[in-house]
């Protein structure tokens, strides 16, 4: 049983950065596919990034792409999400998310909860002056 511990989140000012992290245990995370979903109130979940298991390239939601950035650590057992020039409307919960699946334009684009998954408890983000 894989569990996943978010960290990273908190307040920020708009320009700002934050990294958040997913840290796995009880299991490989190189195993898997992980994607960063977000909750913003009064929207549906969306699926901001997400990190083939391969080396297929990182898929982006269009909303932060070129400024969010995914990463791994294997020997840490980590995935990160790398945070820049955060705008008000990236305030929401962050979770990681740890799936089997190599098709990761449908994995952000459809960011449901599935049997066989494995979910962070989330971080909070909140990006105010």
């Amino acid at each position: 049983q894989v569990q996943l511990v978010e960290s990273g989140g908190g307040l920020v000012q708009p320009g700002g950065s934050l990294t958040l992290s997913c840290e796995a245990s009880g299991g490989l995370l190189d195993w898997y596919a992980v994607a960063w979903f977000r909750r913003i109130p009064g929207k549906e979940r969306e699926g901001v990034a997400c990190i083939s298991k391969v080396d297929d390239p990182t898929y982006y939601a269009d909303s932060v792409k070129g400024r969010f950035a995914g990463s791994r650590d294997s020997a840490k057992n980590t995935v990160y999400l790398q945070m820049n020039n955060l705008m008000p409307e990236d305030t929401g919960v962050y979770y990681c998310v740890a799936v089997n699946t190599r098709d990761m334009e449908r994995l952000c684009t459809h960011p449901g909860r599935r049997s066989g998954d494995y979910w962070g408890q989330g971080t909070q983000v909140n990006v105010t002056s």
